[in-house]
């Protein structure tokens, strides 16, 4: 695979503009109220009636977080008060109850994440109990061969938290850092040293953790090319595994802690586009690949290897290496995808606790996949994983013929071929090292939900 990029200004101003992220297909925007709790129930009976029942991937949401970091458009709950999170957790494992019953108990569970908020919010014993619960009803691994993985707070980390989570199964981290300078690190509240990170970092290595992930933000109060440039040269000599390089979307309407962040502090559009231009050169040059949207790995890291043998995915959680899973999400606003369905949980504590105390999975909205969004699905996953598309396998898996089948998109991505975003020929498509920045934008042509007249909410592009 051709792992070059290209930074062409030009282009990038022309096709930014807001599109969706594709950590599924349909994106959420598609999901409604007409599928709940029995139809997600139906389609967990029929992933265990598959011929081969697939692996299992557990998601959990522990939403709390100790502050508010301004520029955090997550579901969570702020508060010192470590206590609240004991009646979350006690809900939590009747849910966990609730969905291991379920799926077949065969089904080992090969991809586990804890996600928030702030999975370190909670004290040590309840770590011990909530993976004790897990266990109880589901088939975790005990080879260490599955990727389990958890979000770090540096910060919350306390003295023998990392040794707790490698004794617990995790061996995978990604840690929360967007940007060492101070400068920014006061206006987005979030106050975090270098020192700190990189004790965490070295931890985890000394401890066997693999696939050490480090997450920046661009486009931040106070970022500039050369105070951003100082950050990449501490995380390139820290030498993390993967780095995940996030654009930051301001949308206070949307998310109310952005409303404390100064907008005239704001670096410009042109700004943020050299800092990202920065980023890519400098990652290039330190041996990393571009995996595509926002991630960069080492040339041996899983992603990668994934991604040259054909096996990349891409859920909710991001980029994965597990496509065959069925991922069973718990906690507020998870999103599950259980055989050809999307569900999600309600979102708000009282909303959570009440389906739970009643005895009923906390399903607020789903969706289940029509032939027309499989096919599309996989379209789109191929392209925003591997860059290239194969026709003649497409029509093979699905049925069609792909010219007919897809003659409006093949005509609105002509003009894309003309500047040189990609290349259709006869039985394929190659997106080119100039388009794969706006590989969204490429996607964005195949999303059948995208023609209908309806308002849409998503962040830029780029």
């Amino acid at each position: 695979m051709n792992h070059q990029i290209i930074f062409d200004l030009e282009l990038i101003r022309r096709y930014d503009k807001a599109g969706p992220r594709y950590t599924s297909y349909p994106t959420a925007v598609q999901f409604h109220e007409g599928f709940g709790e029995a139809e997600y129930r139906q389609w967990a009976e029929r992933s265990n009636d598959d011929a081969a029942p697939r692996p299992l991937s557990l998601y959990f949401h522990i939403p709390f977080c100790d502050t508010v970091c301004f520029y955090c458009g997550c579901n969570k709950v702020v508060t010192k008060h470590r206590e609240r999170a004991a009646p979350y957790l006690e809900r939590l494992y009747r849910e966990i109850a609730l969905q291991g019953e379920l799926f077949d108990r065969r089904r080992s569970v090969d991809q586990l994440h804890w996600g928030g908020g702030t999975p370190t919010f909670i004290s040590h014993d309840e770590m011990r109990a909530l993976m004790a619960k897990t266990r109880e009803h589901f088939m975790l691994r005990d080879d260490d061969h599955g990727e389990y993985s958890i979000e770090i707070d540096p910060r919350e980390v306390k003295k023998d938290t990392l040794a707790l989570l490698r004794e617990l199964g995790f061996n995978r981290m990604s840690l929360g850092v967007q940007d060492f300078d101070p400068t920014v690190q006061k206006a987005v509240n979030r106050i975090q040293s270098r020192e700190q990170t990189l004790a965490v970092l070295q931890e985890a290595r000394r401890l066997g953790f693999r696939s050490l992930n480090l997450d920046l933000i661009y486009g931040l109060p106070h970022q500039s090319v050369d105070s951003f440039s100082r950050t990449l040269d501490q995380i390139i000599a820290a030498d993390p595994d993967r780095l995940s390089v996030f654009n930051y979307a301001h949308l206070p309407e949307l998310f109310k802690p952005q409303r404390r962040i100064n907008e005239v502090d704001l670096p410009s559009p042109a700004d943020k586009l050299a800092i990202l231009q920065l980023t890519i050169d400098r990652l290039s040059a330190a041996g990393y690949v571009y995996i595509g949207m926002d991630h960069f790995a080492k040339p041996d890291d899983e992603l990668a290897v994934a991604q040259r043998n054909g096996t990349l995915y891409r859920n909710f959680q991001g980029y994965s290496t597990h496509a065959d899973c069925d991922l069973v999400a718990m906690g507020i606003t998870a999103i599950s995808k259980v055989s050809d369905s999307y569900s999600q949980n309600v979102k708000t504590l009282d909303s959570y606790y009440e389906a739970i105390d009643a005895g009923r999975l906390p399903i607020l909205r789903g969706i289940e996949l029509n032939a027309d969004d499989l096919l599309r699905r996989a379209v789109i996953t191929q392209l925003i994983c591997h860059f290239a598309l194969d026709m003649a396998a497409v029509e093979q898996a699905h049925g069609i013929g792909f010219r007919d089948y897809f003659a409006t998109e093949l005509t609105d991505l002509e003009h894309m071929q003309a500047d040189g975003l990609l290349e259709i020929e006869a039985d394929s498509i190659r997106v080119t090292p100039a388009g794969k920045l706006l590989i969204r934008n490429i996607c964005m042509v195949f999303d059948q939900y995208l023609r209908k007249p309806r308002e849409q909410r998503f962040s830029k592009v780029i």
